[in-house]
């Protein structure tokens, strides 16, 4: 019984050890060649709190993105100081909005519009498509496409760039299929590599939610190119 107590408790330190050092970043599920996704990127928003974005190491960060707005009215309260800061410390830069399901693509656009100073020389907004944070409607596929294409129609025309979806794997399953809409896409995908078990054509990975970066208090999540800053940037 004593033995059986000592393996037991030993076990649990094993188990709460690994889970610590997945909650610190120290180790992950999969890990991108350095070799052929030489570019990384982070992406931030006010969860992140204050940023010393002095201190964020650009040998290491080649770009940022930050969360705008979300739904037909909420804006991040972050967003004006990062975007500026961001860019004034020489990162390329581009902002992101999170689609809610309860909102009408029209209102979502507004937001994101009336919110984003436009540069030219930012990169390619972005619409985070996911379930996660999201409201508790399901609403029908062509419903959902058709507010997906109102947002992208409009977005796209106001900054001249085609905008980037960000998505999940259960996203696209349950929405898309192979229905991108003609968009760059980037992937979410903390496990394995996006095209282990697909074929989808990427320009952002996100491969890790919990890296730990100079400047930043907490974790972060963290992403790479599928090829160069360019492609972003148009």
């Amino acid at each position: 019984m004593k033995r059986k107590l000592i393996f037991v408790s030993f076990l649990f330190l094993i188990v709460c050890s690994i889970y610590q050092m997945f909650d610190l970043g120290l180790i992950w599920f999969v890990y991108p060649s350095q070799e052929q996704y030489p570019i990384k990127g982070i992406d931030v928003s006010n969860h992140q709190g204050k940023i010393d974005w002095s201190l964020v190491p650009k040998n290491e960060i080649s770009f940022v993105y930050v969360k705008a707005t979300e739904g037909g009215d909420f804006k991040d309260k972050s967003f004006l100081s990062n975007w500026s800061e961001a860019k004034k410390e020489g990162f390329k830069v581009g902002a992101y909005h999170f689609f809610t399901l309860c909102k009408p693509g029209i209102e979502q656009a507004k937001n994101f519009i009336e919110t984003v100073p436009f540069d030219s020389l930012s990169l390619a907004p972005v619409v985070d498509l996911e379930f996660e944070g999201n409201c508790k409607e399901r609403p029908n596929l062509e419903n959902v496409q058709n507010e997906i294409q109102t947002f992208l129609d409009h977005v796209d025309s106001h900054f001249k760039k085609k905008t980037i979806l960000y998505l999940t794997n259960e996203f696209i399953s349950k929405y898309l299929g192979d229905h991108f809409f003609n968009h760059p896409i980037w992937i979410r995908n903390i496990f394995t590599h996006p095209n282990t078990f697909s074929s989808i054509d990427w320009v952002i990975w996100q491969y890790k939610n919990r890296e730990r970066v100079n400047g930043i208090q907490g974790p972060v999540d963290i992403n790479v190119m599928n090829g160069n800053l360019e492609s972003i940037l148009r």
